[in-house]
């Protein structure tokens, strides 16, 4: 009697064979295509795009060009691109060139794993400090997770253009004292 119940709700599913194969429905095998490139958008900072020609980027990918456009315009972007595809500048790049025009403004970075916050704050150090030898403004980046030393939290508080941290982090140690996290706040771009 169970079974016949299962079998009414799940359409007889539960008879397929499992197998890798079992569950595909449709298979669309699409031909390779070449990169479509695209230049920067004006609305980025040009200390930025010296920056990025001294490490070979000189061009864009269009869909890379394109994010990074939308979110200087202040408009909500959703990128899903495979592995490598340069997701990470369509995020770093219009954080780093609004703080380069607008010294005070700043972001929170939220990843799932502290592993995937460490891999992004070592690009980040280096774009930041060839940024401060071009600018007055020596961007501070940080990460702030359950490692981070108590002595460290106020200066990252105070010092911090861009914070790195999980959402556990933000939910235990950020959020609960949000007043001392005003300045993060109030000046997020």
């Amino acid at each position: 009697m169970l079974q016949a119940v299962v079998d009414r709700l799940t359409g007889g599913l539960s008879e397929r064979p499992d197998r890798p194969d079992g569950w595909v429905t449709a298979v669309r095998r699409m031909p390779p295509r070449g990169p479509q490139y695209a230049p920067f958008p004006e609305s980025v900072d040009a200390r930025l795009r010296q920056v990025l020609a001294a490490r070979g980027i000189e061009q864009l990918y269009t869909h890379q060009a394109e994010a990074i456009d939308h979110t200087l315009a202040g408009r909500n972007v959703v990128i899903t691109t495979p592995t490598a595809s340069g997701k990470t500048l369509c995020y770093n790049a219009p954080v780093l060139s609004a703080i380069l025009k607008d010294p005070s403004a700043r972001a929170l970075y939220l990843f799932p794993t502290k592993a995937l916050a460490q891999d992004q704050l070592a690009e980040l150090h280096e774009m930041a400090d060839r940024l401060s030898h071009l600018s007055e403004v020596e961007i501070g980046v940080f990460t702030y997770d359950g490692d981070t030393p108590q002595d460290a939290r106020r200066s990252i508080r105070g010092r911090a253009h861009l914070v790195l941290s999980n959402p556990d982090m933000l939910h235990s140690g950020i959020l609960p004292h949000h007043p001392r996290w005003a300045k993060l706040f109030e000046n997020m771009r």
